[in-house]
């Protein structure tokens, strides 16, 4: 009974985005589990903290505590939990920059789940899928899972699930240009974690309003909703999105010329992604110092930091920012070339 409290109590603050409370209890959980030789709450534990860890930014744990979950699984032949796991793997893989074998992991967990006829499941590895899609570059097929991920979660009923589904149409939307429906998507998004009281969910709806407000050129409001994703991120401490806000942040008030502000942004938001291992993050925060160099008359280090991020962006087949990044090699060469705003 203690230890299944523990594990109760860890559940609850991992729903409240306590993050440090959490993996806390879980290891007391895990201890006192493996000291009963419980071997299913042993497993339940592993995929509770790689999910927490995951959470939070910290991904090269989170693999490591799926890949703990996965083997007892496999060895409990526990379908369902190596479907869990699975998809856990595939998502921090992802994070670290191999979207490739991501797509593997999940779709193998897929399987699983439809094996299973678990419903909720298959609709997490579709949407699981779609972001991963999205990441790769290919944003049509991207939209399409994320739409059938939506179809699915509505059928469950699933609130969360229809949430974080509208937040992946944003960011897809956002990328395909389509900012008047990213907006939308994100609006409709906050609304439906102010209700469920996700603070994570919150957070990221913030910061996707902020990235449409930016794309439409309404800097001041867009300043206004990445300060209040950044708050709830430093409160949760999921490093990543931290990271990715600033470095929204830095690419607004780029926008607005303000350099040095910029420059700051880009470089706290590199450090951050250096930690946690982000690839991806690393990309955007060199083509963002290289826009400022650009822009303070630094060309010629500004074009090696372009050429730099479209081989790094090129050889994790990251094809949307190899795109950009290439655009910018180009602009280099005009008069007016820059500054071009990542979408």
């Amino acid at each position: 009974m203690l230890t299944e409290g523990f594990f109760q109590q860890a559940e609850q603050s991992r729903n409240a985005a306590e993050y440090k409370s959490a993996i806390g209890l879980y290891k007391k959980a895990l201890r006192l589990f493996r000291k009963e030789s419980d071997i299913p709450g042993i497993l339940n534990c592993f995929i509770a903290l790689g999910d927490t860890f995951r959470a939070k930014g910290d991904f090269t744990k989170a693999v490591s505590d799926y890949t703990e979950a996965l083997n007892l699984a496999e060895a409990l032949d526990d379908m369902s939990s190596m479907a869990d796991a699975l998809v856990g793997l595939g998502l921090s893989s992802r994070a670290l920059g191999d979207w490739r074998d991501a797509l593997l992991m999940i779709d193998r967990a897929d399987r699983l789940y439809r094996g299973l006829d678990d419903r909720q499941g298959e609709a997490f590895s579709v949407w699981a899928k779609a972001g991963t899609y999205r990441i790769k570059g290919d944003i049509k097929k991207a939209v399409k899972l994320f739409q059938s991920a939506l179809e699915r979660f509505r059928a469950l009923k699933n609130r969360s699930g229809i949430a974080y589904s509208y937040c992946g149409l944003g960011g897809s939307s956002r990328v395909a240009c389509m900012f008047r429906d990213s907006e939308k998507y994100y609006k409709t998004a906050n609304r439906m974690f102010r209700k469920l009281d996700d603070r994570f969910g919150l957070a990221y709806s913030f910061c996707g309003l902020g990235n449409a407000r930016r794309m439409h050129g309404d800097y001041k409001n867009a300043i206004l909703y990445f300060n209040k994703a950044e708050n709830l991120y430093e409160k949760i401490g999921d490093r990543v999105s931290y990271a990715y806000t600033l470095w929204s942040i830095g690419t607004t008030f780029k926008m607005q010329g303000a350099l040095l502000k910029a420059l700051e942004n880009f470089k706290q938001s590199a450090e951050f992604f250096r930690q946690t291992k982000d690839p991806r993050g690393r990309i955007y925060c060199i083509l963002g110092v290289g826009e400022v160099e650009y822009l303070s008359g630094k060309r010629k280090t500004a074009k090696t930091k372009f050429s730099k991020a479209a081989g790094l962006a090129d050889d994790y087949g990251f094809n949307l920012e190899k795109k950009y990044a290439l655009g910018l090699l180009k602009a280099s060469g005009r008069a007016k070339g820059l500054p071009l705003n990542l979408p």
